[in-house]
């Protein structure tokens, strides 16, 4: 099994979402976040001044998945969040162990 993790923009939040159901991964978990990756954030302009925003906002999705599911799950996730600007986000793959169903206590590999 293995856990996805995606950071993308709010904006394409609903987009991802769609995406997934249609490739069959249901079971996600968002946490709205802030970070920055190689732009080192944004800089501003408010009434002549400018200053730097260095933490911007996005949204984090993580899933688990069947190995045997994983590229379509990337695939969704690129399509739907991608803008072509920079700070579309980035995936994460991570290889997990064991699930633990907590209500049935159901184990699975």
């Amino acid at each position: 099994m293995k856990q996805i993790t995606a950071i993308i923009r709010p904006e394409r939040l609903d987009a991802v979402k769609d995406a997934l159901e249609k490739v069959d991964c249901k079971g996600i978990t968002v946490t709205d976040v802030k970070g920055r990756g190689e732009q080192l954030g944004i800089e501003e302009k408010y009434r002549g001044k400018s200053y730097r925003i260095d933490l911007l906002p996005k949204v984090k999705i993580e899933t688990v998945i069947p190995d045997n599911t994983v590229e379509n799950v990337i695939t969704a996730i690129c399509e739907a969040a991608h803008t072509g600007n920079m700070g579309d986000g980035k995936i994460f793959i991570s290889n997990i162990e064991e699930v633990i169903k907590i209500r049935t206590k159901e184990r699975r590999r």
